[in-house]
């Protein structure tokens, strides 16, 4: 069964957005978690994302961004459209620099944060408020499954005078963005994000589906509209090698202060909606 794992957009016209299956469920005061909530107020408590005509306000996102001379902590998001390369990076950086990774989705599945099965679509509905209230737990270290190598004190690395400890953590997934107010965004050219899919097995109209939404900025979008920064990283026939690097640096970066060199992941360079049939 899969997380929500691609997009299904309803209506007409595509520069409308209609954007129907990413959906995120905060559960009312009078359902019980695990109930499907069949009443208009659940209704109104839906977050339709991407559809214009129904506005929804987000919610403050989790941080733990504080820069001082004694620690250095970070949560990002790194999101994207399955298929973008967002699980093979954080493995990279995990390993190669030490830092806590929370693989969203697995703990999703393993923890039951959803609110309801999708039977016909064979995906999850993620319950935000269950995935909030989990993850404030894991990053305070109480009682939180570790679901990275280490705990964040543990993944911190000394740097320069070795006074100081840079504790970063990443919360991967394709949802990530509506978790952290920093978000770097992987991004593919669709037809080679199609190949990708196709070799994962997905099924035609899922890769269909995700191609189409890559080329039309649904992810990017959506960050801007929940994230205080967005980063944006082209992984187009690149190695996931290249790609990490580019991760890094933006981190570093934003770690040592030097944001305004991170010109060349600004969004909005990429235009790839000409690649829709």
């Amino acid at each position: 069964m899969e997380l929500l794992e691609s997009y299904a957009l309803k209506g007409q016209k595509k520069s409308e957005l209609s954007l129907f299956l990413l959906t995120f469920r905060k559960r009312p005061a009078d359902t019980a978690p695990g109930e499907i909530a069949g009443t208009r107020k659940a209704e109104g408590d839906k977050c339709w994302h991407g559809n214009p005509r129904q506005p929804v306000p987000p919610e403050p996102a989790l941080s733990i961004t504080a820069i001082s001379p004694i620690s250095l902590s970070m949560l990002i998001g790194l999101t994207g459209t399955p298929g973008t390369g967002k699980t093979s990076v954080s493995r990279l950086l995990e390993k190669h620099r030490g830092w806590k990774v929370i693989y969203l989705n697995d703990l999703i599945k393993q923890e039951h944060l959803y609110s309801e099965v999708d039977e016909e679509r064979d995906a999850v509905v993620a319950d935000m408020e269950l995935i909030r209230e989990r993850l404030s737990g894991i990053l305070e270290g109480e009682n939180g499954q570790d679901t990275g190598k280490e705990t964040g004190e543990e993944a911190g690395k000394e740097t320069g005078n070795g006074n100081e400890k840079e504790n970063i953590t990443i919360i991967e997934s394709h949802l990530a963005h509506y978790i952290t107010d920093i978000v770097i965004v992987l991004r593919a050219y669709p037809p080679e994000l199609q190949k990708r899919l196709e070799k994962r097995g997905y099924s035609e109209e899922k890769v269909n589906e995700n191609a189409e939404a890559e080329a039309i900025d649904v992810i990017l979008a959506e960050a801007f509209e929940w994230c205080e920064k967005v980063f944006e990283v082209n992984t187009t026939g690149r190695a996931v090698e290249e790609t990490a690097g580019d991760v890094e640096k933006i981190i570093d970066h934003l770690l040592s202060g030097r944001e305004d060199e991170l010109q060349e992941y600004s969004p909005g360079s990429l235009d790839w909606i000409d690649s829709i049939p």
